[in-house]
């Protein structure tokens, strides 16, 4: 009767063989398959493991598979699964891994556009203000409070954005080779019917919307805007309230002010 293999040792053999096949998997080029599963059985694991994967980052960042040439295209994808590791299981969460890949692992090169990183990231802003699960603490909100006398209070949802390109006009039609002298700024956000909009905004508008969204002093929307009045050292303070309350009111009825805090 043949001598039992110890469980440690044969747990030891079971992990070596499953990672020579997901290595296989992950680069089928160069890591060899293992020996005991026919080639015809591993083409299917190779054509499920990255399609699948293909397609979930396409539908995630479709305007970058569109610009791409479908070569470049499968070279990021077969890059990311070989070098990275996904520290999350969740397909909703493999875009924010495929963004990380881009920013950390990722070498650029000559095929590579120089907006490649930037519009990653905002197509991926795009999927987590779609995904999130966060809702807006209506009772925390006045919904028709004084946006002058009270402080404003923005709903979680709104993502004030600073980009070196025009990310959000970047589509086949429209590559920039270099970067604009001034930066562009968006406010990407979910409304009320879950659709994620994006609205171009000025400097002013982006300043105030950092403000608001990191205010530990609770100032009101007046002392908010004489601030960036002194910032600009304006001439004419009473000039950039009233901008500031008009913009406010068009960003409340948007649903990305929610109101002043109560």
């Amino acid at each position: 009767m043949p001598e039992a293999i110890p469980a440690d040792v044969a747990l030891q053999g079971l992990a070596a063989r499953q990672r020579a096949f997901t290595a296989h998997l992950r680069d089928p080029d160069h890591a060899a398959a293992p020996a005991e599963i026919e080639d015809r059985r591993m083409a299917v694991y190779r054509d499920l493991v990255y399609r699948n994967l293909a397609s979930l980052l396409q539908s995630s960042f479709p305007t970058l598979h569109r610009i791409l040439p479908e070569r470049r295209w499968h070279q990021l994808v077969r890059g990311f699964l070989i070098q990275h590791r996904c520290r999350t299981p969740l397909f909703t969460e493999l875009a924010q891994e495929f963004l990380d890949y881009l920013g950390r692992e990722h070498c650029p090169t000559a095929d590579d556009p120089p907006f490649l990183l930037e519009l990653a990231h905002f197509e991926w802003v795009h999927s987590a203000l779609r995904l999130s699960d966060q809702e807006p603490d209506l009772a925390a909100a006045d919904p028709n409070g004084d946006l002058l006398a009270g402080v404003p209070l923005m709903s979680p949802l709104a993502w004030p954005l600073m980009y070196r390109y025009p990310v959000h006009r970047i589509d086949p039609d429209f590559q920039p080779d270099q970067a604009p002298a001034q930066p562009t700024h968006l406010l990407v956000y979910r409304d009320g019917q879950d659709a994620v909009q994006c609205l171009l905004i000025n400097p002013v508008t982006q300043r105030l919307l950092q403000m608001i969204g990191d205010n530990p002093e609770r100032r009101t929307g007046r002392e908010l805007l004489i601030t960036i009045a002194a910032e600009l050292h304006h001439h004419q303070p009473q000039q950039v309230i009233e901008g500031g309350l008009a913009q406010l009111t068009d960003l409340r009825q948007r649903g990305v002010m929610l109101g002043t805090r109560r």
